[in-house]
């Protein structure tokens, strides 16, 4: 059960470090969300959004960081 707790513990942590970063990036003007690519539909009575090219930003800067993460823990 320790396992257990340990890992609620570490994906709570990481939810609210995501939570945190979000809110930073939100009152800067990094313009995630509206980039070129980013495909928004707006009808009459509904709305689509799909952010793709925030997405593959996000993806690409993540492995990045957990290759620099791996390469440093060996």
């Amino acid at each position: 059960m320790t396992d257990l707790g340990k890992l609620l513990v570490f994906f709570g942590g990481t939810i609210v470090i995501v939570g945190l970063v979000l809110m930073l990036l939100s009152r800067s003007n990094v313009p995630l969300g509206r980039l070129p690519g980013d495909i928004v539909y707006r009808g009459k009575n509904t709305t689509f959004y799909f952010p793709i090219t925030s997405c593959i930003v996000i993806s690409v800067v993540l492995s990045l960081l957990m290759y620099l993460i791996g390469r440093i823990r060996k």
